[in-house]
C-alpha cells in the first residue's frame, strides 16, 4: 500500500471514530443541496421555466430531508 493510501485509510478511522467530523460534512452538503434547489427554484419561477422551478424544488425538499434524518440522528445519539 502506498503512503499516501494508507494516510487515507487512518484518515477515514479517524474520522468514523469521531462521528463529529462525518457528520458536520454531510450537514455541510445537505445545507449546500438545499440552497443550491432554492437558487434554481427561484431561477425557474424568474424566467418562466416550470421545469427548471420544479428540478429546484425537488432539490430543495431532498437537501431539507436530509437535514432533518441529521437531526434524528444527533437525537438518537445523545
Amino acid at each position: 500500500m502506498t503512503g499516501f493510501a494508507w494516510a487515507e485509510v487512518m484518515a477515514a478511522d479517524v474520522l468514523q471514530e469521531k462521528g463529529t467530523a462525518v457528520s458536520a460534512t454531510n450537514k455541510a452538503k445537505d445545507k449546500a443541496q438545499a440552497a443550491k434547489g432554492k437558487v434554481k427554484k427561484s431561477t425557474g419561477k424568474a424566467v418562466g421555466n416550470p421545469v427548471l422551478a420544479g428540478k429546484g424544488k425537488a432539490e430543495q425538499a431532498k437537501g431539507n430531508l436530509k437535514q432533518a434524518g441529521e437531526k434524528v440522528e444527533d437525537a438518537g445519539k445523545k
